[in-house]
Formats: structure tokens, C-alpha cells, sequence
């Protein structure tokens, strides 16, 4: 969320903010003890105090989670970068009992369970041709795996409003938040169906886990069908989601559970790969990719805590860095309407051809995932004059976060790049375009990660790179790393 500019006069301010900074990296060992005359103590203890006053002027707070703010542009995060954290789908793996390992070398017990599942690493990606690192003729259960006592598992109807209710409840207050506690997800039960019921999905595969005594949904997960492509090889999978835990219960070790159960019902059905993402580095990413984050409304962000102003900056100077044009530049920009399923999905399965790991749609499922649903998903498209079919398209998708005890401001709204196709104008006229009907629309802010053909743009659209990776995963398919440009799959 560091804001950035490709001005020369931004790029200045940011040289001397870097220089300012300098002197941040040695704080460690300030922090051992004093040897000495108690004069030497004292000149230590002070000098340590300037340095930590330098890092509260930068905005960091010296958490080992705190951004690193070298380099930023003129609204900047203050100390965690909340909306990295809020991108750690699957986090809760990586904690017990209130603990958070965002190591990669981990010895906690989640890491030594993915240790024992088919997952890609360094050792067998040497010893494993490309394909599935488990057989899929493999034997599978008809029998669900035991929970711990006072736990049962329940399928969740999510067209029954009682238990959507309960869905959007656990989440609401137990899903991923950033560790100021100033900004928590919001999913919307319009989001939620509009995520969990594409075409051919199975309701089976909608898992939970409730209390005995008080019948409480406590734990969550989700899978939903996919045809996914790496390097080549195309096979059918799963994308999976959701995965939440009531947050009293981390150490009852739920998500472990979770993660096997809904793995067995997906093999029920013949289906044996999975792709999904994490915030935390998990045995092992195929792809490691960042998000970035253009604000669309800077006096709100700064207002709620999301951003401040840069040192020489003022309120006035910032608004109009990140002005923009009132009405998209592209001509005849339209909503995707009906009749332009069958070309744009033809669109955008060539565009996706381009990359190492993608996803495939078909009219069916480009309809769904595709077609306009106010504060879900939009998406935007311009016609061939000659053809009348879709010649480009971008879209986006809505994920407001709840802006925790803030009357004024109560959410956040975000959107996030989805798939951007663009065959008859420049890709960065394209995101443009995208950034004005979403400031039109009454976002926040817009967050992109640097997939697909995004990074050519980011800088001149004036994003700010966040502080937190995403991590992208197979499971049970072995193939060699990949590099962000080479991933065409968004999930959400």
C-alpha cells in the first residue's frame, strides 16, 4: 500500500525518504545489553530511542510484520500492512493456539503436516516427472475422518438463508484480520453464493464442523471444480477456500481436519489436484506473487488508519496525485452484456493460453463468474466495429473489509483486479479505465497482483507495492516453480 509515482518530482521525495531511512537496519543490536560506563548505557539507550522516533515518523512500529516503508510514495501504510494480512486465505494452517509461524523454515506442527502431504518441493522436484505425486487409482475412504469429541461434520446448504447466515457470521468474526484489529473481510453473502456456486459445483464439498452441545458452526472450508493448466498439462482440480476456524478453537487442531476431509470428499469424486493460496509460505509455493494497491479515495484512507500522508506532503497535494479522468477514455465502453458471452469467453481463453498456470472457462462458467453483480463483480467490454464481437475486456470484483469500531467509516471498500484482456488499445489505457469506473463505482482503493500482463502497468498507474507475498499452490501435482508473469489464475 506504499503508494507510488512515476513522477520525477515523487521520485525525488522518495530518494530522500530512503536516504532518511538508512539507519533502521542495525536495531537488533541495539537491543543487547549495555556494556560499560553507565554514560556509554545511557548514549546507547538515546541513540536507540532517535532510531525508534525515526521509524515511528516512517511509520513502521517494529513488529517483525511491519512494512518497509523505503521508497514510498505519498500516502503511506502505517505500521502493519493490514491488507496484506487480510490476503492470507489459508493462514489459519500456520496457527495453534493463537501462535503465527510466517516462516518458510517452520518446525510448528502445521508445517509437518503439509510435510506429509503430496505437495511439490525441491527434493521431489528433481525426482518426480510433471504430473500427479500420488497415484490417482489410490484407494479412498467412504469414511469420514473422526474429529475430536464434541465436534461433528455438517454440509452447509448455502441457498438456505439460516445457514448462510451462520457461514457469513463465522467468517465475519473469525476470518483473517489484520493484527491491529482495525480492518477484518466483509464477504457478503452475495459474494459468497456468487463464489461457491458455479456451474457444476458440488454441495458436498461446502464442509463444516459444528459444536455437539450448542449445535454452533465452528469450522469452515470450501472446494469448487476446476480445469487448471500447468506448463502444459491440463487436469482437472479443485480451488479450495474458505478455510476458517472459530477462533477460540485454533488449538483443537480443526483445520488439519478440514483440509483432510474436504480432500477425501473431492477424491470421492474422481478429482485428485488442487490449487489454492496463502498469505504464509507453506511447503512450497509454485509461484510467489505481490499485490499492489492504488488508492481511488486518499482522504478516506488516511482518515480510517489504511494510509497516512508522506513527510512534505499535504492533503490537497495528494488528492490531486491521485486524481482521475472523470469518464473512461475508451470509446464505447459498455457492460458485459449477454449477447457477448460467446466472444469474450473465446477472448479470454486465448489470452490465457499465454501463461504457465491458468484456468479455463467455458460460456457456462464465464457467464457465471463474468456477467455484473452490483458490489460482487463487474466486468466491462469494448466491441469490434467491424465484427461485433468482444475485442477487450477488463473486470473486478468487490471485497469490502469492516473498518473496526470506526462510526464514521464503518467499511472499506476494494476492489481487485480480475481477468483484463486487451487486443485494440494499450493495456495501461485498459487499467485506467478499469481504476475510473471502480472510483465511479465508490471504491477505496484497487488492489492488483502482479500476474497476467499487470506489472507493465502498476508504476505509471501510480500502485504502491504491498509488503506481503501471495502465494500460489498444487496439490498432488509436481512441476518446476514458475515466475508471477507466468500465472494467468486469479482465485479469490
Amino acid at each position: 500500500r506504499a503508494m507510488a509515482t512515476a513522477s520525477e518530482e515523487l521520485e525525488a521525495k522518495q530518494a530522500a525518504a530512503q536516504e532518511e531511512g538508512g539507519e533502521e537496519e542495525d536495531d537488533d543490536e541495539e537491543e543487547a545489553p549495555a556494556e560499560g560506563s553507565g554514560d556509554a548505557a545511557a548514549a546507547k539507550k538515546k541513540k536507540k530511542n532517535k532510531k525508534k522516533k525515526k521509524k515511528k515518523a516512517a511509520g513502521e512500529d517494529g513488529d517483525e510484520d511491519a512494512v518497509n516503508l523505503k521508497g514510498a510514495g505519498p500516502v503511506m501504510p502505517l505500521g502493519l500492512d493490514a491488507n496484506a494480512k487480510l490476503m492470507n486465505q489459508l493462514s489459519l494452517l500456520t496457527q495453534s493456539a493463537g501462535q503465527r509461524d510466517g516462516s518458510p523454515a517452520g518446525a510448528s506442527e502445521d508445517h509437518r503436516f503439509w510435510g506429509t502431504q503430496p505437495m511439490r518441493s525441491a527434493a521431489n522436484e528433481r525426482q518426480l516427472e510433471e504430473g500427479p505425486i500420488e497415484p490417482v487409482d489410490k484407494v479412498v475412504s467412504e469414511e469420514p475422518y473422526k474429529l475430536p469429541g464434541g465436534f461433528f461434520w455438517c454440509t452447509l446448504n448455502i441457498d438456505e438463508e439460516k445457514e448462510m447466515n451462520e457461514v457469513y457470521s463465522l467468517l465475519n468474526e473469525n476470518y483473517v484480520e489484520d493484527d491491529d484489529n482495525m480492518f477484518r473481510f466483509d464477504y457478503s453473502i452475495p459474494f459468497l453464493r456468487w463464489a461457491l456456486k458455479p456451474p457444476e459445483y458440488t454441495t458436498d464439498w461446502h464442509l463444516g464442523v459444528r459444536a455437539e452441545k450448542s449445535l454452533k458452526l465452528v469450522g469452515f472450508i470450501t472446494a469448487i471444480p476446476a480445469e487448471v493448466r500447468a506448463w502444459g498439462r491440463t487436469f482437472k482440480s479443485v480451488e479450495i477456500n474458505f478455510l476458517c476456524v472459530h477462533k477460540k478453537l485454533r488449538s483443537k487442531r480443526l483445520a488439519p481436519m478440514l483440509i483432510k476431509e474436504v480432500t477425501r470428499r473431492v477424491n470421492m469424486k474422481g478429482i485428485f489436484q488442487a490449487v489454492y493460496t496463502a498469505g504464509a509460505v507453506l511447503p512450497t509455493p509454485v509461484a510467489s506473487c505481490r499485490y499492489y494497491h492504488r488508492s481511488l479515495n486518499p482522504k478516506k484512507l488516511i482518515e480510517v488508519g489504511f494510509s497516512r500522508l508522506a513527510p512534505r506532503m499535504t492533503m490537497a497535494r495528494t488528492l490531486r496525485l491521485y486524481k482521475l479522468p472523470d469518464t473512461p477514455t475508451l470509446q464505447n465502453l459498455q457492460p458485459l452484456q449477454k449477447k457477448h458471452v460467446p466472444s469474450a469467453t473465446k477472448l479470454l481463453a486465448q489470452h490465457l493460453n499465454h501463461f504457465k498456470l491458468a484456468t479455463s472457462f467455458n460460456e457456462a462458467e464465464f457467464e457465471h463468474w463474468f456477467m455484473t453483480r452490483p458490489d460482487v463483480v463487474y466486468c466491462f467490454v469494448l466491441e469490434s466495429p467491424l465484427t461485433g464481437e468482444v475485442s477487450d475486456m477488463f473486470s473486478f470484483y468487490a471485497l469490502p473489509s469492516t473498518i473496526i469500531g470506526n462510526e464514521k467509516y464503518p467499511t472499506l471498500k476494494a476492489a481487485y483486479a480480475f481477468y483484463n484482456v486487451c487486443t485494440t488499445c494499450s493495456y495501461q489505457a485498459l487499467m485506467q479505465d478499469a481504476l475510473i469506473m471502480a472510483k465511479q463505482l465508490d471504491f477505496d482503493v484497487f488492489n492488483a497482483l502482479n500476474i497476467l500482463n499487470n506489472e507493465e502497468t502498476l508504476k505509471d498507474l501510480k500502485f504502491g507495492i504491498g509488503d506481503g507475498n501471495l502465494q500460489y499452490y498444487l496439490y498432488n501435482w509436481a512441476c518446476s516453480e514458475m515466475a508471477p508473469r507466468d500465472v494467468g489464475l486469479v482465485l479469490l
